[in-house]
């Protein structure tokens, strides 16, 4: 399986430089490359946290209802349940590294799927799912939450992410992407 992954609407490039089955699942370490414009939509994970720490350039988090700017040789934690997003405001590419701790497999597949999807058009152009049954297996895989308005939908998802995985879809698109 393939470590790098490309997200033409998300405008960046991910490494998997450690995987969780390889740590012990202690953590996962992505290398990002992101384009000016790119970033994710507002999330939260229920088990796991997110360490950015910049390389070179300037990343823009929002977490916890603040705003951030880093620079090369600087981190930001988002812990598990604190809404949070990245982006690159600035005129020049960022290349960050994220850790998620602990390690988790179903983040790791869920990369795959949304980065499939957004290749294979299937997304919008903040990179969401189209398909309804996709966002929710993608959130149920990866033990993620919307927020903001979204939010609204999670009690609907978690519905459609169990009706998808009686149903197999769920394996569908892991055996698809992650295969």
């Amino acid at each position: 399986m393939t470590r790098k992954l490309i997200n033409p609407v998300q405008k960046d490039t991910i490494t998997f430089l450690h995987k969780a089955e390889e740590t012990g699942y202690l953590y996962t370490e992505i290398d990002v490359d992101l384009q000016p414009g790119g970033g994710t939509p507002p999330h939260t994970h229920k088990t796991y946290s997110e360490i950015f720490r910049v390389l070179q350039g300037e990343l823009t988090i929002y977490a916890g209802g603040e705003k951030y700017v880093l620079h090369p040789g600087t981190e930001i934690e988002a812990k598990a349940g604190v809404v949070h997003r990245f982006a690159n405001e600035s005129k020049k590419a960022v290349r960050f590294k994220v850790l998620v701790k602990p390690g988790h497999t179903g983040f790791e597949n869920a990369l795959y799927i949304l980065y499939g999807l957004a290749a294979d058009g299937l997304t919008n152009k903040k990179g969401v799912p189209k398909n309804l049954t996709h966002l929710a297996i993608v959130n149920e895989i990866s033990e993620m939450n919307l927020s903001g308005p979204l939010k609204l939908m999670q009690p609907y998802l978690r519905y459609l992410a169990r009706k998808a995985s009686r149903a197999g879809e769920d394996r569908k698109l892991i055996e698809k992407y992650c295969g």
